[in-house]
């Protein structure tokens, strides 16, 4: 018999790619175990790149708050429900751990619901809406948390392999056989404070330009494409790539040689896609929420500054690898 989880984990991409490791542990232990995953619609191309899940229930939280009363947006709440509400669930789990996604999503789906406890949950009220809580403690990695939340729920006993996102495969089977040899640099994140400067990007592209390998450059807004081209400026190895959905940009990630990145969801893909990557961290401690994977390597700033990170250095982390 087929036994039916409804997963709550809507966003952020970093939160969303974390916790696809558990879904493959609970398959690895469950036979006929079968995934339905609400997310938020910007993400909702990542659940269905693992093999468990059946079904994606794309949710608009974050759009839908700007205008919240609005007849349109009332309406799509409408029809999430009524897809939300269409099966019953052996199991529900909440991933998220916040209020809105515990009361919005979670108290209506049809199932017993499991979630944290009020002492393990990052948003302690969020705990009221769960039938069965359990505890598990902070100081964990974030994969490693929700690992322990499935195996909780689900009924099964953890090993002490690392955690398997499971979707590389999906992307590798996709690449082209004669595949040129690039790197891809991820200079884009949400936080001023988490960029690397200008001038050091630069640096590290004339350094790496010596080895032969072409440089990638992923962009997702105006700003960031503005970047894009001062970085390339003057490098004709370097390619500034066109707008690409998630997937495409998945795809690119599968077939680099390399990748070095800021703190941004991006680099938590590449981790899920087992690249090896360089990762800048300044302000931010990635000790809970760093790479989790293969090959993933934290360069931290000991002044906890991004401007204090030199190319020099990054590079000599880098030759390793290429």
């Amino acid at each position: 018999m087929t036994k039916r989880i409804l997963i709550v984990k809507t966003s952020s991409m970093g939160d969303v790619l974390h916790t696809l490791p558990a879904l493959t542990d609970a398959a690895n232990h469950i036979p006929n175990i079968q995934f339905d995953w609400v997310v938020e619609e910007n993400f909702a191309q990542i659940p269905s790149w693992h093999f468990a899940v059946n079904k994606v229930i794309p949710v608009a939280i974050r759009r839908w708050r700007k205008s919240w009363f609005s007849k349109n947006i009332r309406q799509e709440r409408h029809v999430f429900y009524h897809q939300l509400q269409q099966n019953n669930y052996d199991i529900v789990i909440d991933a998220q751990g916040l209020i809105k996604s515990a009361f919005l999503v979670t108290r209506k789906a049809r199932g017993i619901k499991h979630g944290l406890d009020s002492k393990s949950a990052r948003e302690p009220i969020a705990s009221w809406f769960y039938d069965v809580k359990h505890r598990i403690p902070k100081d964990m990695h974030a994969v490693e948390r929700i690992r322990q939340l499935f195996s909780q729920s689900l009924g099964y006993k953890l090993n002490n392999e690392k955690g398997d996102y499971a979707i590389a495969k999906h992307f590798l089977s996709q690449l082209p056989v004669d595949n040129q040899k690039y790197l891809v640099f991820l200079h884009s994140t949400t936080r001023d404070d988490k960029h690397w400067t200008e001038d050091q990007w630069r640096s590290l592209i004339t350094l790496v330009s010596q080895n032969g390998y072409i440089i990638k450059l992923p962009w997702g807004n105006e700003s960031e494409y503005q970047r894009s081209i001062r970085l390339a400026k003057g490098f004709p190895n370097v390619e500034v790539l066109p707008k690409l959905t998630l997937a495409e940009v998945a795809n690119v990630l599968a077939g680099a040689k390399a990748v070095i990145s800021v703190d941004t969801g991006l680099s938590h893909l590449t981790a899920a896609l087992d690249r090896p990557n360089i990762t800048l961290y300044g302000p931010t401690d990635p000790k809970l929420i760093g790479g989790y994977g293969m090959n993933q390597c934290s360069y931290i700033s000991p002044e906890q500054k991004m401007s204090t990170i030199l190319a020099e250095d990054v590079y000599i982390k880098l030759k390793p690898l290429i």
